[in-house]
């Protein structure tokens, strides 16, 4: 009976140990994490993703205050941006670049094609390197997933390569990266990422972050600690980072089989770097509006060197603006005031006279044609002249239809402009066009306030295709007397 009993404890006990045996084995992993496969998206390719995020990065820099890249502050950034970039294997990887805001507030974003922007204030927030580095890999999950072009639809993606690429659309840069639910402008970013977007730059943040050795549940624990604070910086980047649900959990969740590692937390380069970040000057989100409206940040930016060379910015038109860092609200009629003597303009699509003391030339912060005095032109923005454009409308079977189209999306990129009245038939140098006056607000202000702006749009078919479109621009009081000049601006029109 003893042999018996002794028996059965040894196959209960061995019973229980092989039991054990299969939890530790189906419990332990096979490989690390590897990165999804991002896939690619209908109608852009990388290259066009890289160029929009250039762009894209010249509205940053008319709107923000940017340390230069020599600073000891974004030069660590940099370092450690580096470091998280070189897990991702080469062919599915961007060029990734990282530049600090000197913003109080905490928050980061990233662009299409790689270039990634970090306040100063989510540097001095982190504890450690670990919560900085989760935030970081964060915004390069969104641009390693494409999340910006993929929310869009094939129209927007359509129209926004031809706005930003080609130049062909109105409302210049800053409307056309609407289209993609971008939007820069008054010292503020959006894009529109939903609450499956950022599950999903958790998820593939995590993976980065376990290949470059930091623990990803430091990414959660830092986007928690932001929830728990309430005030300050935290709903700025929650807005901005709709929260996909208990955070900790779900990374909590993603890595349980991962292999075992002896996470880095921390770092000398990190207590210094964010010393040195204590010590920058830095700028609440209301004093960089206000900044905005003087046009501050422009100026500063390329006075600190903080511009990289190909960054596009307005005032780099170097035959468009002119007029560079000029005051707007300081413009008189005097240095306006057009000559009457005319002289040409010729580019690829067509031929156009102008005043010999404007200019004219390809505007690269639009990417179409500007003509204007050189003081009323500059900081992004146009007082007095015109602007044109062309682009084509694959849903509009006539010019009254494009017209309409065009117009709408002149209203979506520029909040405050409005049609007064519907296209009305006009003559061009012989061609059959549409005439159309809209309302909005100069960037000339008066006792703090924007004056009110006319401006007169014309659109004519092109032989080829779609449309060419001539804006004519002026404050509403001195519209009439330029009425004339524009006139026979517009009767020079020769399309090619």
């Amino acid at each position: 009976m003893n042999d018996r009993r002794t028996s059965m404890t040894r196959v209960v006990a061995r019973l229980l140990l092989w039991l054990m045996a299969v939890e530790v084995w189906s419990a332990t992993p096979t490989s690390s994490p590897e990165l999804p496969d991002p896939g690619s998206v209908s109608g852009i390719s990388q290259q066009q993703q890289e160029q929009i995020g250039i762009k894209a990065m010249g509205e940053v820099y008319q709107q923000f205050p940017v340390l230069p890249d020599s600073s000891p502050v974004t030069k660590y950034v940099e370092e450690l941006g580096k470091k998280l970039a070189t897990v991702i294997p080469q062919d599915r990887s961007w060029p990734y670049q990282f530049h600090v805001i000197p913003e109080k507030d905490i928050n980061a974003f990233a662009l299409p094609g790689g270039p990634i922007f970090i306040n100063v204030g989510t540097i001095t927030a982190a504890d450690n390197e670990a919560e900085l580095a989760g935030v970081m890999a964060h915004e390069m999950s969104h641009v390693y997933m494409q999340h910006s072009v993929k929310q869009a639809s094939k129209e927007s993606i359509a129209q926004a390569v031809l706005g930003v690429l080609g130049g062909v659309l109105p409302g210049g840069t800053a409307g056309s990266l609407a289209r993609l639910g971008i939007q820069i402008g008054a010292g503020t970013m959006f894009l529109k990422y939903s609450r499956g977007d950022e599950a999903q730059a958790d998820a593939v943040g995590a993976i980065i972050m376990y290949k470059a050795g930091y623990n990803p549940r430091s990414m959660a624990e830092f986007f928690q600690k932001l929830e728990k604070q309430g005030g300050g910086g935290g709903p700025q980047f929650l807005s901005d980072h709709p929260d996909p649900g208990n955070r900790v959990a779900a990374v909590d969740k993603e890595i349980r089989n991962w292999p075992a590692k002896n996470f880095q937390s921390d770092s000398p380069n990190f207590a210094s770097a964010k010393q040195q970040a204590n010590g920058v000057k830095t700028y609440t989100a209301q004093e960089i509006q206000a900044g905005v409206k003087q046009g501050v940040w422009a100026g500063q930016n390329r006075k600190n060197g903080a511009i990289p060379p190909h960054v596009p910015t307005a005032s780099a038109s170097s035959g468009a603006s002119g007029g560079g860092d000029a005051t707007l609200g300081n413009v008189s009629w005097d240095q306006v005031k057009p000559s009457g003597n005319f002289k040409e303009f010729e580019s690829d699509m067509l031929n156009i006279s102008y005043p010999d003391n404007w200019r004219a030339g390809n505007d690269q912060s639009s990417g179409g044609i500007l003509i204007a005095p050189p003081a009323a032109a500059g900081q992004g923005a146009i007082a007095y002249g015109v602007v044109i454009g062309g682009g084509q409308d694959q849903n509009a079977n006539s010019l009254d239809q494009a017209t309409q189209d065009l117009v709408q999306s002149f209203e979506q990129s520029n909040p405050g402009l409005e049609a007064s009245g519907n296209p009305q038939p006009i003559r061009v140098n012989g061609m059959e066009g549409r005439s159309l006056t809209l309302k909005g607000n100069s960037p000339i202000e008066k006792n703090g306030k924007p004056e009110p702006e006319r401006d007169w749009l014309v659109t004519v078919p092109r032989s080829q295709g779609g449309l060419i479109y001539l804006v004519f621009i002026a404050p509403e009081n001195d519209f009439s007397k330029l009425r004339a000049t524009y006139q026979k601006t517009l009767n020079s029109l020769e399309l090619k």
